[in-house]
């Protein structure tokens, strides 16, 4: 395989698993892109080689550089802007477990606290009571568990996984 068909290859396929994740599929692709660049793109570059439309390209690429997933650059001397990918990966997955998190797991866990002063005066309210008490609980833990994995260095992360794992 040639480099640019297997470069092709990552930025769709990494488009494609973006859409798996809830996320649009040209935001991963332009996400993909930057990934293998190894210079910073304009948004002009990023049309061109994934063929898409310029509001498509600035509409994912601000909404990259909102996740923390890309950072703007201004070249001197240069009108445009310019993008590069965070390259470290723990730090996209910090970002993406803080957006995701904040999408997610707070709206549950706020409409988890608005029900849960339901109370059980039947078989059936108790029923939902109880359910809504053991989700309110795993989402609160869910919730603290990401916060540390999100504080955590990359030096840490990898210290901790290699520890557990008895790999160190």
């Amino acid at each position: 395989m040639k480099y640019t068909e297997g470069r092709m290859k990552f930025i769709q396929s990494w488009g494609q698993l973006a859409s798996e994740w809830g996320v649009s599929r040209t935001m991963g692709q332009i996400h993909g892109l930057l990934l293998v660049s190894s210079r910073p793109l304009c948004g002009d570059q990023v049309m061109e080689v994934l063929n898409i439309s310029r509001g498509n390209a600035n509409q994912n690429i601000r909404a990259l550089v909102d996740w923390g997933l890309a950072h703007k650059l201004e070249k001197e001397g240069q009108r445009k802007d310019y993008f590069v990918a965070e390259k470290d990966m723990w730090t996209i997955l910090r970002s993406i477990i803080a957006k995701r998190k904040n999408k997610e797991l707070l709206p549950l866990i706020r409409v988890l606290e608005d029900v849960g002063d339901v109370k059980a005066q039947c078989p059936e309210s108790d029923a939902f009571c109880n359910l809504i008490q053991q989700l309110h609980r795993f989402s609160t833990k869910a919730n603290q568990t990401l916060d540390a994995v999100i504080s955590l260095e990359s030096d840490e992360i990898v210290k901790r996984m290699f520890t557990t794992t008895g790999l160190e």
